[in-house]
């Protein structure tokens, strides 16, 4: 069965190792977006697996830090 990610979760596309914020799942496809901004990529469901705590963690810090340099 394959691992299918939630909207808004993140997770990490193992054909790499880059960890992106989860941003549709459908058609075999997982669209991915990276957390310090830039081009969003897909990547086949297959090759998408959940990502660990640390990662989440690590990520949801480099997205707030983004947003906050983004404010005037």
């Amino acid at each position: 069965m394959t691992y299918r990610p939630e909207p808004g979760s993140y997770a990490v596309d193992s054909r790499d190792g880059r960890v992106g914020r989860v941003m549709s799942a459908d058609s075999g496809y997982v669209r991915l977006r990276p957390p310090s901004g830039g081009a969003e990529w897909n990547c086949p469901a297959q090759t998408v697996h959940p990502a660990p705590p640390g990662e989440v963690l690590r990520a949801r810090v480099t997205e707030m830090n983004r947003e906050r340099r983004l404010l005037p």
